[in-house]
């Protein structure tokens, strides 16, 4: 997953919220005690790559013969990073059709 190109198709809708909000291009800080955005989305990446590389490293172990890892353990972990994965698609998808929407409205 590229998170330059999301930082990028956030970078464009902040600034097109701002300019269709008649405010300057500056950057603004959020007010005290709201969330960052794309923090929490580059937070949520994060643990889907975490999910991951763990889930890779069980099913390594495993094929290697390693007796501490489970076949059930190993199935539920490759299960679980694919279904978080299968989620970030759909956030993913739900922000290009939020941006598309977005550069689609007439001013």
């Amino acid at each position: 997953m590229e998170s330059k190109g999301i930082e990028q198709v956030l970078s464009v809708l902040q600034a097109t919220s701002t300019a269709a909000a008649g405010r300057a291009t500056e950057a603004q800080s959020p007010p005290a005690g709201a969330t960052d955005f794309a923090q929490v989305l580059q937070n949520s990446i994060a643990r889907v790559s975490q999910t991951q590389q763990q889930a890779e490293a069980m099913a390594a172990s495993f094929a290697a013969g390693n007796g501490t890892e489970n076949l059930h353990e190993v199935m539920i972990a490759l299960q679980t990073a694919n279904l978080s994965f299968q989620e970030m698609v759909q956030v993913r998808n739900k922000l290009v059709s939020a941006y598309q929407d977005v550069m689609n409205m007439q001013v």
